[in-house]
C-alpha cells in the first residue's frame, strides 16, 4: 500500500515542464505509435499517390547526372527528331535532347520550390510565432504587416521585379519567398495561441523559463507540423510561378527549366508535339505530387480531420 501511494504521488512542476507532451514514454510504445501512424498514412490512397509522385520527382532531380549526363544545351542529333530508341523524348528545333532538358529542368524546379518554401517557412514561423506568443501591440503590428503583404499580387510583383532587375533564379526565389510567408505566419500564430496556454508551458514559465526559450523549446516544436504541411503545398505554387515566368521569357536563359522549354516549343506545337507535351507533363506530375502529399500531410496532422475520420 505504501508503495502504491508513493507511486501515485503528485507530479512536481519541474517534472511536468521537463516531460512536455509525448516525452517519457517507453521506446516500444513510440515504435508502435510510429507504425500505427504509418499505417494510417498509407491507408490513404491520395497520400500514397502524392508520396510516390513526389519521390519520383525528387529522385529524377537528384540523379540528373546519371539519367541525363549530357548538357541539355548541347546538340544531340538532328532537329525535330521524334521520340525513338536513340532519343526517348525526341529532339527540339536545335537538335537538343528533350529528355536531358526535362531531367535537368526537374533539378531547377526542385531548387526553386524548396528554396521558396524553406524561406517562407522560416519567415512565417518566426513572424507568426512571435505574434501569437507576445500578443498585444506586437501581435497587432505583425498581423497588419502580414495583411499588407498578403494583398500584394505575387505573380505580377515577381513579373515586375524580374523585368526590372533582370532574369535570374536568385531574384525569382527572393521575390517569391518574400511574398509567400503570410499564410504560414497565420497558421503558426493560431498554433502558438492554442499551445501557449497548455499546462506544461505554464509550468515552464513558473520555473523561470524565459519567454524566448519557452517559445523555442516548448511552443514552436509542437506547432510545426501544420506549418510543414503548408510549406509542402507552397513548393507546387513556386514551381508553377517559375514555369510561368520562364514561359514568358523572364526566366534565367542560362538555366534549363520546364517553362523555358515550353517557351521554346510554342512555335512548333504542330510540327513537334513532343517539345511541349513532355515538359508540360513534367510540370503537371511534379505539382500534382507535392500538392497531394501536402493535402495528405495536412489531413494527417489535423486533429479535427483525424477525429472526424475516426468517428466516421
Amino acid at each position: 500500500m505504501a508503495l502504491e501511494g508513493r507511486a501515485a504521488g503528485p507530479v512536481t512542476l519541474r517534472e511536468r515542464a521537463a516531460s512536455g507532451p509525448g516525452r517519457g514514454r517507453p521506446g516500444r510504445s513510440s515504435a508502435r505509435a510510429a507504425r500505427g501512424s504509418w499505417r494510417r498514412f498509407a491507408s490513404n490512397p491520395v497520400a500514397v499517390v502524392g508520396l510516390v509522385l513526389t519521390v519520383l520527382f525528387v529522385l529524377v532531380a537528384a540523379l540528373t547526372s546519371v539519367i541525363a549526363p549530357t548538357d541539355p544545351f548541347s546538340f544531340a542529333g538532328t532537329p525535330f527528331e521524334p521520340p525513338s530508341a536513340k532519343h526517348w523524348l525526341g529532339t527540339d528545333d536545335l537538335g537538343r535532347d528533350v529528355l536531358a532538358g526535362v531531367v535537368h529542368g526537374a533539378r531547377t524546379s526542385l531548387l526553386v520550390g524548396v528554396a521558396v518554401a524553406g524561406a517562407s517557412l522560416v519567415i512565417g514561423t518566426v513572424v507568426g510565432g512571435v505574434a501569437g506568443f507576445a500578443g498585444g501591440k506586437v501581435d497587432d503590428l505583425l498581423m497588419r504587416l502580414t495583411e499588407l503583404s498578403q494583398v500584394l499580387p505575387r505573380f505580377f510583383l515577381a513579373l515586375t521585379v524580374v523585368a526590372l532587375f533582370g532574369p535570374g533564379l536568385t531574384n525569382m526565389v527572393l521575390v517569391l519567398a518574400l511574398t509567400s510567408w503570410e499564410l504560414t505566419a497565420r497558421v503558426a500564430r493560431s498554433g502558438v495561441l492554442a499551445v501557449k496556454e497548455l499546462e506544461y508551458v505554464t509550468a515552464a514559465e513558473a520555473l523561470g523559463s524565459s519567454p524566448g526559450r519557452n517559445l523555442r523549446t516548448h511552443v514552436l516544436p509542437n506547432t510545426i507540423a501544420p506549418v510543414v504541411a503548408l510549406a509542402s503545398l507552397q513548393v507546387g505554387g513556386a514551381i508553377l510561378i517559375e514555369a510561368s515566368l520562364s514561359f514568358l521569357g523572364l526566366g534565367d536563359p542560362n538555366v534549363i527549366s520546364w517553362g523555358y522549354m515550353l517557351n521554346n516549343a510554342q512555335s512548333f506545337v504542330r510540327r513537334a508535339w513532343w517539345m511541349s507535351v513532355f515538359p508540360g507533363l513534367a510540370i503537371a506530375v511534379a505539382v500534382l505530387g507535392v500538392n497531394l502529399l501536402g493535402d495528405a500531410l495536412n489531413d494527417f496532422w489535423n486533429p479535427r480531420s483525424r477525429s472526424g475520420g475516426e468517428s466516421g
